[in-house]
């Protein structure tokens, strides 16, 4: 009996052990984190997010075999890039390039330098993979081009960086043609708004994007989001949450056409159907994304995408980033782009050329084509000592 008694009471004691150890034992992480859903049950995505800070899209060469920056060295990056002058810089006071250099800094900010050495997580060494020979051609003939229109002019005769690999010489007789493909950067002519980047245009907003702000809003069957890019040249951007194929490939979109499907958590969408006038590092209607949306936790939405064209790259390449949730009633109005109806500069420059050329025409001014309307306006002071740009 008394035996009885003391195996009741070892197994009463165990039993009790075992209960406490779950009890104090902390829960899987799965379990710990709540899933945030919307009303309907889906994976919840919205709100209003941006990458806090600053990191090169690849790997700079001085930080070859690092994945990420010590605390030391994003201080110093961080110190440097807050001293750099950037757009304030003067360069020959009273000068063409001094006044095409007007637009200074005054209204950018410099976000803090990141912790990763690059945005790229694949491949390893955090670059983007070498052009194929077909690429090669196609930004080679680009460049021509852009250059020939540049090379009577002084930054061409001073041999600048903007000139390397040309020589200086009389205006060349591509100014009378076309560019061989459609033009996305600055050209050294002002016969129309081709001839001009797609950001002096109001369309330098596109896929995919690594910065700016982006707000999401949901709805059964559809994820709508808004990019907000800088200087009001934000977007719309709504994805299907769909089985159905593609549109026809007959069909091309600035910035194609996007299917969403959720596996688990995330968000996948595939991005298909470019166009020819698309250009993201010289892919242009071959190009694919695979989009991933997933909402690590409340404050947290990780974003990684990766970009396929085996006619542009020897292979895909894959971008991660973390962004983090903004304060939705403090930035709630901020969505609606301005960019094209404040837009003064570009009529102002189309029709500053034809005075120019009329001028010329009556032997009261220098040729157009010797004066550099292309590679003004930038950073005078240098490139960012993070990025490179």
């Amino acid at each position: 009996m008394n035996t009885r008694i003391l195996e009741l009471i070892g197994l009463a004691v165990v039993l009790a052990a075992v209960v406490g150890l779950l009890t104090w034992a902390p829960a899987p992480a799965a379990v710990q984190a709540q899933a945030i859903v919307t009303a309907w049950g889906e994976p919840d995505l919205q709100g209003i997010w941006t990458d806090p800070y600053t990191t090169p899209l690849e790997r700079p060469a001085r930080f070859a075999d690092q994945d990420v920056f010590t605390d030391a060295e994003r201080a110093a990056l961080d110190e440097q890039r807050s001293a750099h002058p950037r757009r304030d810089a003067r360069e020959g006071v009273g000068t063409d390039r001094d006044v095409r250099g007007a637009y200074n800094a005054v209204y950018m900010s410099i976000k803090p330098t990141g912790p990763r050495t690059s945005l790229i997580v694949d491949p390893p060494d955090g670059r983007i993979p070498p052009l194929t020979a077909e690429a090669e051609a196609r930004t080679t003939a680009q460049r021509e081009f852009r250059l020939a229109l540049l090379q009577a002019t002084a930054t061409c005769r001073d041999d600048e960086p903007a000139c390397a690999g040309w020589q200086y010489g009389p205006p060349s007789p591509l100014r009378a043609e076309r560019s061989p493909y459609y033009n996305t950067a600055r050209l050294n002519r002002n016969d129309g708004p081709e001839d001009r980047s797609l950001s002096e245009r109001c369309m330098g907003a596109g896929l995919p994007d690594f910065g700016g702000y982006r707000r999401i809003v949901q709805s059964p069957g559809a994820v709508s989001i808004f990019y907000d890019v800088g200087q009001g040249q934000g977007w719309q951007r709504t994805i299907p949450v769909t089985d159905r194929p593609h549109i026809p490939s007959t069909v091309r979109q600035w910035r194609g056409d996007s299917r969403g499907r959720w596996e688990g958590a995330t968000l996948v969408v595939d991005v298909a159907n470019f166009g020819a006038k698309t250009d993201v590092r010289g892919s242009r209607e071959n190009l694919r994304l695979v989009e991933r949306w997933t909402r690590l936790d409340a404050e947290t939405l990780e974003y990684i995408v990766t970009v396929e064209d085996p006619t542009t790259w020897t292979r895909s390449w894959t971008v991660r980033q973390e962004l983090i949730l903004q304060d939705g009633q403090a930035n709630r109005i901020y969505t609606e782009p301005r960019c094209h109806e404040g837009n003064y500069g570009l009529p102002a420059q189309l029709v500053g050329s034809r005075v120019e050329e009329q001028a010329f025409a009556e032997g009261r001014g220098p040729d157009p084509a010797t004066r550099d309307t292309a590679t003004g306006g930038g950073d005078t002071g240098g490139a960012d000592p993070l990025t490179g740009r």
